[in-house]
């Protein structure tokens, strides 16, 4: 059976390769904004929300609706770069292949 011992074999290769990119894209950001600029959002590659900025005229009280809608829209835009991303560097490994566990 060796055709089994090598399909096993690039299985538990595969899986190395997309730990390995899992990681690193722990460590990449990327950033999300909206009100062309007004708000900004950091994310990691892992989908994880890391810090936000605003100006300063956001914080006026009667601006309150105004920047609960931008920041999250600068939010879902810093989430779809991660997803983006983490698609693309999963899919040098996989060769475009869609496996379902990714994102």
């Amino acid at each position: 059976m060796q055709g089994m011992d090598g399909l096993l074999r690039q299985a538990q290769q595969l899986q190395g390769a997309m730990r390995q990119i899992q990681e690193g894209l722990a460590r990449k950001t990327v950033e999300g904004s909206s009100g062309g600029g007004m708000v900004r959002v950091v994310c990691s590659g892992g989908q994880e929300i890391l810090s936000f900025s605003l100006e300063d005229s956001l914080l006026l009280p009667e601006e309150k609706d105004v920047f609960q809608d931008l920041l999250t829209a600068a939010a879902n835009d810093a989430l779809r770069k991660a997803r983006a991303l983490a698609e693309q560097e999963m899919s040098a490994v996989t060769g475009g292949l869609k496996l379902p566990f990714m994102p």
